[in-house]
């Protein structure tokens, strides 16, 4: 059977954090039938800075042994009201992620898996990733759900809830 890996990035969304400070995130959506992922379905909502992050995670597990693709540029013009820079940022950042996917040893690394397929936080992928949680990887993976963990303590309250099926709702 060949491995199929099918990723979109799409849905763009303004969040605000006040009146001054807005960004936004952008739903990554999962379907695959790949040995390297335990959830053959999954969503989450990821923003440009998390992509930054996550491409300087890649680049420095790998040690080095592949180049990774650029991301969209960071604009220091970008606006959130244009809708042709936000549609350029999302094809660009889709890109991205087909072309990273692409390869057998970014596919074997935790913080891939737990940025597209779990709904933790920058510091805490990198938390659960060196083993400072209380859950592992695969549970993080398995557990999540259409919100981010705030809390280890939301997290657990996630994981005592079986799961029936793959894919989040």
């Amino acid at each position: 059977m060949q491995q199929v890996i099918s990723v979109w990035v799409r849905d763009p969304r303004i969040q605000k954090n006040d009146f001054w400070h807005a960004y936004i995130d952008y739903e990554i959506c999962l379907h695959t039938n790949s040995v390297f992922f335990t959830k053959k379905t999954s969503r989450v909502r990821r923003r440009y800075s998390e992509f930054v992050w996550l491409r300087q995670k890649l680049q420095a597990n790998s040690l080095l042994m592949i180049q990774l693709p650029q991301l969209p540029p960071k604009n220091p013009f970008f606006s959130l009201n244009n809708g042709q820079q936000v549609a350029d940022r999302m094809k660009g950042l889709q890109k991205f992620l087909e072309q990273i996917l692409q390869s057998n040893l970014v596919l074997s690394d935790s913080c891939l898996h737990l940025f597209l397929q779990s709904q933790l936080s920058v510091s805490k992928i990198e938390a659960c990733v060196a083993g400072k949680t209380s859950f592992s990887v695969a549970q993080a993976v398995q557990s999540s759900g259409l919100r981010r963990f705030h809390s280890e303590e939301d997290l657990q309250r996630d994981l005592s809830v079986s799961c029936d099926s793959d894919s989040d709702r």
